[in-house]
């Protein structure tokens, strides 16, 4: 199945690295403008810009903390303004302030909610204002289409990372009723739900005796690769993807079906 999203542009929060990198450089290769948003890292930024452009597409970078709103409304002119509209928009930006329940401090709990689900929200809020705004751009049967970042701690539970578990389980249900909101005005909205994946951010947890441990979760028996995510991201915000509306698509290996259970039917 060959996709094409020629003609449209793409934003990607969190587009520095990790699985946004790897989303941002896969809607690039299927033809779309992208806007690579980042908070601290220009250069990483940078260099996700270039390989696009190595590549013949077209792409810029924006920093944008996306808990900001004034920030997000800046991303969205200057990605507007660039390239005329907007057709995607994956609300990828999140991230991590682990600490035992008892011990973890209000600040820490604050930023991963602020970032993680707040970021979402006005992510999200602010393409379908976008879609309303420039009505059908004629790149496809939806007008629009919003892709969160879950987890598949939106399930399951996550003792060490109360904040983290919190704001992805919020995330899934910010996101159906969102789409149950919007779907009749062929605004698609659907969310990825990643299991184990090797990113830099996971070293510690993906590599050496750590991966070992880690495997054992994970019935396929691998740990999974950003290019993984990516493929899914593609799907869902393509028009081979045109009829889910609403859903959640886990990409884990199987890990959220609790294989610490299979010897205990």
């Amino acid at each position: 199945m060959h996709i094409d999203l020629s003609g449209q542009t793409a934003i990607v929060t969190g587009a520095s690295s990790g699985l946004g990198r790897a989303a941002a450089l896969l809607f690039a290769q299927a033809g779309a403008r992208v806007a690579v948003n980042y908070n601290s890292n220009r250069e990483a930024a940078d260099d996700v810009v270039a390989r696009i452009v190595a590549g013949g597409g077209e792409a810029f970078s924006c920093q944008a903390d996306t808990a900001d709103e004034d920030a997000v409304l800046r991303l969205f002119d200057e990605t507007v303004s660039r390239f005329g509209g907007v057709d995607v928009v994956f609300a990828n930006a999140g991230m991590q302030k682990d600490a035992g329940y008892a011990d973890m401090t209000l600040a820490d709990w604050s930023r991963v909610i602020d970032v993680n689900l707040t970021g979402q929200f006005l992510v999200s809020r602010e393409a379908v204002r976008r879609f309303r705004a420039q009505g059908d751009r004629g790149f496809g049967r939806a007008i629009g289409k919003i892709l969160f970042m879950s987890s598949v701690h939106e399930t399951i539970p996550w003792a060490g990372h109360a904040n983290y578990a919190a704001s992805k389980g919020g995330s899934g249900m910010l996101m159906r009723t969102l789409a149950q909101e919007v779907a009749q005005e062929r605004i698609r909205v659907n969310a990825l739900a990643p299991g184990a994946i090797a990113t830099d951010i996971n070293a510690d947890a993906t590599r050496g005796d750590a991966a070992d441990a880690l495997l054992k979760l994970i019935p396929y028996g691998r740990i999974g690769e950003p290019d993984d995510v990516a493929r899914a991201a593609l799907f869902l915000v393509s028009d081979a993807a045109d009829y889910i509306i609403g859903s959640t698509l886990t990409v884990d290996g199987g890990m959220s079906l609790y294989p610490g259970f299979r010897e205990n039917g």
